[in-house]
């Protein structure tokens, strides 16, 4: 059985609302046959925040294991390096992790705010925020880019905001069975990471024949113009639909790439920046000179039925 502390620094609770959505499997599985032990949580435990300083110093004393450590949050370092903007009992929360995350046996970066930074991070960032291991998309945060967990591995970024259910839970089942995990190069775990959004989108036909929306509502691709960042942000929302029914896609509002270290993009999150166009950021492994002379010939390509955005039969 693998013991767990999950802490909450600069965070909405979007992920914890997300961990208690998960089914499959869900954390009172997790629990209930014996793989994780919750040695805290901030919506799961029955005790008062005094038993987390207990919790806490039993950890540092040696008296209690620790195998996974979860971080939901932004890592808050102002003022001044001091980290008391985000403080419990006195002692800033940044000390407080650094601490823990010593006798950890893995260190789980649970949202996109503890992996990158995310939106408290966001300019102008008044609070000093940082991801765990990263500065968005810069090694090093809060922790040194060469810092290892007790097992050897850095942070395990579990991007998101908020992460998907099923990657949270698989994820602890995966560590708690020993179960090997591979890790991308901004080390999320691959298995989860590995596909884009683009992928089971439902668009994607009226994204390859260039059929596109000016205004929110409409069927057609809203990568061109309505910001949507799905052909370039790794993450299961469209092949691991949300609650089993849909994603954000599917009922019309464009991925903003919040699985990605650059989430949010600082501008206008419902705008596709462009040259002339095209899109700056073009979809995950295609060039500027091939995608040119695609677009051109797809559109003139397209099918009646896809530019009427009729249903297909």
């Amino acid at each position: 059985m693998a013991t767990l502390l999950w802490l909450q620094t600069g965070a909405c609770s979007g992920d914890t609302m997300s961990l208690l959505c998960a089914d499959s499997p869900s954390i009172e599985n997790l629990v209930r046959k014996g793989s994780i032990e919750i040695l805290w949580h901030p919506s799961l435990s029955a005790s008062t925040t005094g038993g987390l300083g207990e919790i806490i110093a039993a950890i540092e004393a040696g008296r209690q294991s620790l195998d996974i450590l979860c971080i939901e949050g932004s890592l808050i370092t102002g003022p001044y390096g001091t980290g008391m903007f985000d403080s419990y009992r006195g002692r800033a929360k940044i000390h407080i992790v650094e601490a823990l995350a010593r006798h950890a046996g893995y260190v789980l970066a649970v949202g996109t705010c503890s992996a990158f930074g995310g939106i408290p991070a966001a300019p102008p960032n008044p609070t000093d925020c940082t991801g765990l291991q990263w500065d968005h998309d810069r090694p090093g945060g809060l922790l040194a880019p060469e810092w290892r967990s007790r097992t050897g591995l850095p942070v395990i970024n579990l991007a998101g905001c908020p992460t998907h259910p099923a990657t949270i839970t698989r994820s602890l089942a995966m560590i708690a069975h020993a179960l090997p995990m591979e890790l991308d190069a901004l080390n999320r775990p691959r298995l989860f990471y590995g596909t884009m959004v683009h992928q089971g989108c439902t668009r994607n036909e009226y994204h390859e024949y260039n059929v596109e929306e000016t205004q929110p509502g409409g069927r057609g691709c809203m990568y061109f113009n309505l910001g949507c960042q799905g052909p370039g942000t790794l993450a299961t929302c469209n092949s691991e639909l949300w609650n089993g029914r849909s994603s954000k896609t599917r009922v019309g509002v464009p991925c903003f790439g919040c699985t990605s270290p650059g989430f949010p993009k600082d501008g206008d999150l419902f705008r596709t920046d462009k040259i002339g166009a095209v899109p700056v950021k073009l979809p995950l492994g295609v060039s500027r000179g091939h995608y040119m002379a695609y677009k051109n010939l797809a559109g003139a390509a397209a099918p009646q039925r896809v530019k009427d955005r009729e249903m297909e039969p």
